[in-house]
């Protein structure tokens, strides 16, 4: 069965920086893109950024563009979320996803940005 782990998270001050991973299994990641959302309390869940198959193709969200990198290394079939800069409107639950028959969401890593 498909399963995605989230860990990373935490409490950082603003400009502070975290590194997201999320764990895959139940599947060939190799050959799946991977994607990024976040969810702020009282807020729909918002795509931050995605990444194929490969690692060449990454997307992001305005509101992280120039902050977060997404990454993947395949041979360990995790995804990962590099975030720098933080601000206070970054924090969210963080979610990884996979969309192949069906969507999946791991059960998210909570990111509190604060002084």
């Amino acid at each position: 069965q498909v399963q995605l782990v989230e860990s990373g998270g935490g409490l950082v001050q603003p400009g502070g920086s975290l590194r997201l991973s999320c764990a895959a299994s139940g599947f060939t990641f190799s050959i799946y893109a991977m994607k990024w959302y976040r969810q702020a309390p009282g807020k729909e869940r918002e795509w931050v950024a995605t990444i194929n198959s490969s690692g060449a193709l990454r997307t992001y969200a305005d509101s992280v563009k120039g902050r977060f990198t997404i990454s993947r290394d395949n041979a360990k079939s995790t995804v990962y979320l590099q975030m720098n800069s933080l601000k206070p409107e970054d924090t969210a639950k963080y979610y990884c996803n996979v969309v192949r028959t069906n969507e999946y969401w791991g059960q998210g890593t909570q990111v509190t940005v604060s002084s």
